[in-house]
């Protein structure tokens, strides 16, 4: 597998203080990746390493498999676009002139695509209108089009949908979904709206204290996630048996309890079972959310 972006033990210290605690993430190539972590767990100091903006205490990093250390990282790092925290906008100019200052910031004196990004972020018919009059969403969305002035293969987004309203979430959500498929940019999300994150994510990394405590691609954490029975039986072997013989996906979480990954019509079910030693104590139903496994993860309240 290829990817954008490896990490290795990597940390950071302020004095006392230890933002990253020998942190190891792995991004694929063309995922959208997202990262979960509460307020303060090393999110921001993360994006800032990789962005160049700080320097590691410790460890390493490669981007496209260019080690963050040698001298090559510099042409790896114009192929990252990011908005880390807000957008940095001109507020008294408008969506146009944003995007041309940016372009001559890199040394792209051809401003013909100009009109081609602003259509690509929904902000084409903006005209002589001043960012510092846009919508907290068309900022956000300005800020992303800055970031990808330069091309970008790799696109960092710190809270990218936060304080927005439910119209502007659902115009970040599609636009970070056909930069990602339709571009084949990968995407890092930092993000606390776990609900939103869930409907984009191709793969997670679970960030707590500055370290990772779990990476998980989407598909595996909705096997992890998805509707299931907790069942309590008294007589586990038979259960099994039965399981096994009927081809129901289960996992034993005790002796005498186990999970059915399956919606069975309960009279009969529970009647087969009966009749075979096997008598049901219990039954109920329960789906863990992203959100609930994240809590599980990492502790404390939600956020």
């Amino acid at each position: 597998m290829e990817y954008a972006l490896r990490t290795n033990a990597l940390s950071k210290n302020y004095k006392n203080f230890k933002a990253l605690d020998g942190l190891t993430m792995n991004i694929p190539r063309g995922s959208i990746y997202g990262f979960v972590g509460k307020n303060g767990a090393g999110k921001t100091t993360l994006i800032r390493i990789i962005c160049g903006l700080q320097k590691p205490s410790s460890g390493d990093f490669t981007l496209y498999g260019k080690n963050g250390g040698e001298r090559e990282i510099a042409k790896e790092r114009k192929r990252i676009g990011a908005v880390v925290e807000t957008p940095s906008l001109f507020l008294d100019m408008t969506a146009a002139d944003n995007l041309k200052y940016q372009y001559k910031m890199i040394g792209n004196p051809d401003y013909s695509t100009v009109p081609e990004l602003l259509k690509l972020v929904g902000l084409e018919n903006t005209g002589d209108k001043k960012a510092g009059n846009f919508s907290l969403g068309m900022k956000q969305r300005l800020g992303i089009a800055v970031a990808l002035s330069g091309n970008p293969d790799f696109l960092i987004l710190d809270e990218p949908v936060n304080g927005l309203d439910p119209q502007g979430i659902v115009e970040i959500r599609e636009l970070i979904l056909k930069l990602n498929r339709e571009m084949g940019i990968t995407v890092l999300i930092s993000s606390h709206i776990l609900g939103e994150l869930s409907k984009l994510a191709t793969h997670y990394g679970f960030i707590d204290r500055g370290s990772i405590v779990s990476e998980i691609s989407a598909e595996e954490l909705e096997n992890r996630c998805r509707k299931r029975i907790k069942i309590k039986v008294d007589n586990m072997n038979g259960f099994i048996r039965y399981l096994d013989e009927k081809k129901i996906d289960y996992s034993v979480i005790s002796e005498d309890e186990a999970y059915i990954y399956a919606t069975p019509e309960v009279t009969g079910f529970v009647t087969e079972l009966f009749g075979r030693g096997c008598r049901v104590v219990s039954m109920s139903e329960s789906e863990e959310s992203l959100e609930s496994y994240f809590i599980n993860l990492v502790g404390g309240k939600k956020e």
